[in-house]
């Protein structure tokens, strides 16, 4: 196996941290070994303990109808699954949360992953022989509602894409599907979706990219996802995509008399297949402008333009793109193909000497295609100039697990799933000079220890 960097030295503070990590999780395990274990501990049952932790992360997708391949409901359900559910959340496979633990922003507005106990209470229970426990200790299920339903709430305005029938074989399929989005004046947009209708419509879309054109716009995507050829872009679908829920007062403008335009990737599965595709959208209300205008790109596209990934080999490229108003950063979404393995964002901030920060780093899963949301008190704040640099790794040896063919050289091709891309969706909304100011003290006071009022001060 050859190992190819393109771009040496940047990632040396990554590799510091991680040391230090390793030689703290080796000492912790040294002293936790030598404590007495506890001589009686209460058992582990799925309706006192392990309902609760389903309920939470897993039902949404493990439930009938919806894209996993088994429901986890009841304990009838889960019963079966067992060791698999252990080994994967052992591995912190599932719940599909692929964000890097050891380094970086670790706060998530959607993270679904168990915490460490969480996993320990699941070992436990099927270690234990999965019991049931007291069906009277399990606890309600939560509302699940249509497995179709929409995730940003009752949407304003639904645009249905013309069907389109998938012939049961043949080569993938690239093109564009055009709607009005018959809006008679301007208005923001605070949410938007993507919905693919059904399972069979599920299997048959690799990807559907939104944008918003003039209403004589009709040309046709030829399968490059990094040019929109013309429009606004909008919302993504890929596999495992969740819906676009701006943060608090910011937005996207549409503007009115546009048409919706889907950029479409389709893969024959085997039996013709009509596709059917909608976006719901959930509007600000009428005259109500957002403070901000949320942004999102694919940062670091120019990197990969040119991929060259040798057999056997892991590659390594770098990508840069300078901002050139303070920011806040809201989402960070990786975006490869089957060979893709590691991504991350780092901030290369201006001035003398240079100050970088890494704030994000996943590992990547084909069919999970996960936006990660900063929380709010975490989200990055940005002075003008920085530079946001997106580390892309793809793998194409042995080792990867989804590579068809290690043997063979991999470039971007035409776009096939088969051949390679990498980039970063990157979100975010630009600040003036005094938002930027205010959001560094804010957040300075809000990491000051607050001051506990004594006895003689309250007198």
């Amino acid at each position: 196996m050859r190992i190819v960097v393109r771009k040496p030295g940047v990632f040396s503070s990554v590799a510091i941290a991680l040391t230090a990590i390793v030689a703290a999780v080796v000492m912790t395990a040294a002293v936790a070994t030598a404590q007495k274990a506890p001589t009686a501990q209460a058992q582990v049952t799925f309706t006192n303990d392990v309902a609760p932790i389903l309920y939470r992360s897993c039902i949404r997708c493990h439930r009938p109808g919806e894209i996993a391949p088994m429901s986890l409901l009841t304990y009838n359900d889960a019963r079966p699954w067992a060791r698999a559910i252990k080994q994967r959340v052992s591995r912190r496979e599932m719940p599909p949360w692929f964000i890097d633990r050891t380094i970086g922003i670790q706060s998530y507005k959607n993270d679904p992953s168990l915490t460490d106990d969480e996993i320990a209470t699941i070992v436990k229970w099927v270690d234990a022989g999965a019991p049931q426990g007291n069906p009277a200790d399990l606890p309600p299920l939560p509302p699940q509602g249509d497995v179709n339903a929409w995730r940003i709430g009752t949407p304003d305005l639904v645009v249905k894409y013309p069907t389109y029938k998938m012939p049961a074989t043949g080569p993938d399929l690239y093109g564009s599907l055009y709607v009005p989005f018959d809006t008679k004046e301007d208005r923001y947009i605070k949410a938007i979706q993507t919905r693919v209708i059904d399972q069979g419509s599920r299997k048959v879309v690799h990807h559907a990219l939104s944008y918003a054109v003039s209403p004589d716009a009709d040309a046709q995507s030829d399968g490059d996802d990094s040019t929109s050829q013309g429009g606004q872009f909008l919302v993504e679908y890929a596999s495992g995509k969740n819906a676009e829920i701006y943060p608090p007062d910011s937005g996207v403008l549409l503007q009115a008399g546009q048409k919706a335009k889907v950029d479409y990737h389709f893969h024959s599965i085997g039996e013709e297949t009509n596709v059917q595709i909608e976006v719901g959208v959930v509007f600000y209300p009428k005259g109500t402008v957002p403070k901000h205008i949320r942004w999102s790109k694919q940062l670091g596209q120019e990197a990969a333009a040119d991929i060259d990934i040798p057999a056997n080999s892991i590659v390594r490229r770098d990508g840069y793109t300078r901002l050139n108003s303070p920011a806040r950063l809201t989402a960070f979404q990786p975006h490869f193909h089957i060979r893709g393995k590691y991504q991350c964002l780092e901030l290369i901030y201006p001035g003398e000497p240079v100050k970088t920060e890494t704030v994000s780093c996943a590992n990547w899963n084909y069919n999970w295609h996960t936006i990660y949301n900063y929380e709010d008190s975490v989200a990055p704040i940005v002075p003008a100039g920085t530079l946001l640099h997106v580390i892309t790794w793809w793998d194409n040896t042995p080792g990867n697990k989804f590579n068809p063919d290690p043997k063979n050289w991999v470039g971007a091709g035409t776009g096939r799933t088969i051949d390679e891309m990498g980039f970063s969706w990157i979100g975010w909304y630009d600040l003036t000079d005094e938002e930027y100011k205010q959001e560094l003290q804010a957040r300075k006071a809000a990491r000051q220890p607050k001051k506990i009022a004594t006895d003689q001060q309250q007198q």
